[in-house]
């Protein structure tokens, strides 16, 4: 290693002075997260929770999203709430009737004849009123929601909590990336106060120590059982709540969480004592002027993790993160004159922090990771690709790795999908919940362009350096994925296309669903992905599948507009030029195809540049036009792509790029496409691609995706 990775990641710490309701740092493992304020605790609740905003308006074509903001927005239309959330943790509400997920359900008439689709799911958002033929829809499209499982805050001496910020002043807040500790100090009630939180990286645990002449005037740190914050439609009955406390000693206690049918216990420990109050446990010093409290979360108390001191926690944290920022990749812009390049390398250091605590977990990420729900918590799996491809390109493919056992888990549900709509193989979900079931939308489940990303995800592990034994345990996954694509193409005079109802990755097209054909970058999507699930089969000593190599060799051709460029559809309106540019897809996020001639692609991005409305567009797309510029030859353009002027693209101190004031507030995606596409411009500058004036890279570790598009087996 040539690069100082240490003053690297550190010259990006964040820091706040101030509160403000995006001022929160996270931290976590991947599969349990708690986010704090500027007391290094969850102190400030109702500052921080999510305002909506009663000027934005939904658009057609969004399925629960407000599209259109009716005004610019800034960062102060934004807030961050304090949660504590995981993986394992959800529950499911009441409802004033029983709801069938057949009601949910409309049956399309396709030329392989009728298949239903669960598309009864209007654009309400949670708590809208809802009409009564869209309820059953609505709630197996909520249900089950993502837990807050509680959060640790200051309180007073008598138990309660601190109303607002501006009781704090000389505020200085920082987060340590190197070894993932928030440190905090601000006086209170003209006493300093010092907090530093850590989250164990390899059990379910936080730990806090907090140093202040306060406590011995009986402050302390409150585990508060907050109510559960996503919204009720009309329909759904007040949700049923309790806690029961079981102390072991002075010290140490069991806290068992119920809400409606899930439970969940949280173990509290301190170096002071502990009392149960009528929604909250309270840590005190007893008369000394320091206090350490350690909290872990678990589903029973047969799956608590071991005892551990602030002391241990803190170690092991150290420990994990040093290894996790010198053994995967780097990139430094050391030497850039272009006051550019310090932004971009910020945006590229807090996106790996992000991500490694929000998206590294036993199952896919939802979109806010395990920050505060969207959708409820549900995660996306055409958003996987964005969250965690970045993994395998930063050599850190064994984060990724976490999340495979889920899809095998999840593997008999796909098929049970396909099977219902009349498909072999697996028919992997949009959105969805650990149990893997799809769920009601009126475009989610129309949208195709998830399905191959199993054998991507799974190709770049396997570039990253994967043994045998790797491709064997999880060739079942390709196969099943393979066989839906190749039965899910119609043949039309020796080619074969995308038929109807489909919707693109470019979700603008929700009024054409029933006639949408053959989106561009699906089609060369499907070719490619084919191609790699028959060398899987080669790579294990396995014949080729005549019927995967026929599709992938004979996919029908993108459309080409009369202007030369590629459309997004084959079918009208064939273009529009708003939301997300997936045409682009088809060349620099996806390798090389026989499909897509790189001349018209060339074209289609100076057309995307001249004419698209790029205020529409969302985090991840210009990171999609970072790659297509990158693959093209066009450093300049790509590094103009990541750092292009948008409301929609511009990253908090913390990191995180909110997209929608009082619903989308952070949006992971968005970083982890700018680690994919640094990987892109790396892997071209290492191909001998040269970077505009001003800018210098140094890059290490990043050479999988050259490894990745390169490789190809004949067969």
């Amino acid at each position: 290693m040539t690069i100082d990775r240490r003053r690297l990641v550190r010259r990006h710490n964040p820091v706040y002075t101030s509160a403000h309701p995006v001022a929160v740092m996270t931290v976590g493992n991947g599969d349990i997260a708690m986010s704090v304020d500027v007391t290094g605790l969850q102190t400030f609740a109702a500052f921080h929770e999510i305002v909506p905003d009663p000027k934005r308006v939904v658009a057609d074509g969004i399925s629960g999203l407000p599209e259109q903001v009716l005004r610019p927005f800034d960062s102060d239309d934004f807030q961050i709430p304090l949660r504590t959330q995981s993986s394992w943790c959800w529950y499911r509400t009441r409802t004033t009737r029983d709801f069938r997920l057949a009601q949910a359900e409309t049956v399309y008439e396709t030329s392989r004849g009728p298949v239903p689709y669960l598309d009864r799911m209007g654009l309400q958002r949670a708590g809208d009123p809802i009409a009564e033929e869209f309820e059953a829809g609505a709630w197996f499209h909520y249900n089950p929601r993502r837990a807050h499982l509680g959060r640790l805050a200051l309180v007073r001496p008598d138990g309660q909590s601190l109303r607002h910020p501006s009781l704090v002043s000389d505020v200085r807040t920082e987060l340590d990336l190197w070894s993932a500790a928030v440190h905090a100090e601000y006086t209170l009630e003209g006493e300093r106060v010092v907090v530093t939180t850590l989250a164990d990286p390899t059990a379910h645990a936080f730990a806090v120590r907090v140093e202040s002449a306060l406590l011995t005037r009986g402050w302390g740190v409150a585990w508060v059982f907050d109510e559960q914050p996503d919204e009720l439609a009309p329909f759904e009955l007040p949700l049923e709540s309790g806690t029961t406390w079981t102390a072991d000693g002075p010290q140490r206690g069991i806290a068992e969480r119920v809400v409606e049918s899930s439970r969940y216990v949280v173990r509290m420990e301190a170096t002071g004592s502990l009392a149960e109050g009528a929604d909250r446990v309270v840590a005190t010093a007893r008369d000394r002027s320091r206090l350490e409290v350690v909290v872990a979360l678990a589903p029973d108390r047969a799956r608590l993790p071991a005892t551990a001191s602030f002391e241990e926690v803190g170690e092991r944290a150290e420990r994990w993160w040093r290894r996790h920022w010198c053994e995967g990749g780097a990139l430094s812009f050391d030497g850039s004159s272009d006051e550019r390049a310090q932004e971009l390398e910020r945006r590229i250091v807090l996106s790996q922090y992000l991500l490694a605590i929000n998206c590294a977990g036993s199952t896919p990420p939802a979109e806010s990771g395990l920050t505060y729900n969207t959708w409820t918590g549900k995660f996306h799996l055409e958003m996987h690709w964005w969250h965690a491809a970045q993994f395998a390109l930063w050599g850190r493919g064994h984060l990724l790795e976490r999340s495979l056992g889920w899809y095998h888990g999840a593997l008999e549900r796909a098929r049970e999908t396909a099977a219902h709509q009349g498909y072999r193989g697996a028919r992997w979900p949009k959105q969805t919940d650990p149990s893997a079931r799809e769920s009601p939308s009126n475009i989610g489940v129309f949208l195709v362009w998830q399905q191959p990303h199993l054998i991507y995800l799974l190709e770049l592990l396997r570039a990253e350096g994967r043994d045998d034994e790797f491709l064997q345990r999880h060739y079942p996954l390709i196969e099943a994925t393979a066989d839906f694509m190749a039965d899910f193409v119609e043949e039309r005079d020796g080619r074969f296309v995308l038929p109807a109802p489909l919707i693109p990755a470019q979700e603008s097209y929700l009024a054409d669903r029933a006639r949408t054909e053959n989106p561009t970058f699906e089609l060369a999507y499907w070719s490619w992905a084919l191609r790699r699930a028959n060398e899987w089969r080669a790579r294990l000593g396995l014949l080729p599948r005549s019927d995967w190599h026929r599709i992938a060799e004979n996919m029908h051709a993108p459309y080409v507009l009369a202007d030369g460029t590629y459309a997004a559809i084959a079918t009208t309106p064939y273009l529009i030029r708003t939301d997300h540019p997936s045409m682009l897809m088809a060349a620099g996020w996806l390798p090389d195809t026989d499909l897509i001639d790189l001349a018209i692609m060339r074209r289609t991005l100076d057309g995307v540049w001249n004419d698209w409305d790029l205020q529409s567009s969302w985090g991840w797309d210009y990171a999609v036009m970072a790659m297509t510029a990158a693959r093209l030859g066009d450093l300049s353009g790509a590094l103009d792509a990541l750092l292009h002027p948008s409301p929609k693209n511009v990253f908090l101190s913390n990191g995180h790029n909110p997209q929608m004031p009082g619903f989308l507030t952070i949006y992971l995606p968005a970083n982890g496409g700018i680690l994919a596409a640094a990987a892109h411009v790396a892997a071209a500058v290492q191909s001998g691609q040269r970077l505009p004036d001003g800018w210098s890279i140094e890059a290490e570790g990043l050479e999988i995706w050259r490894r990745f598009a390169n490789s190809i087996v004949t067969y």
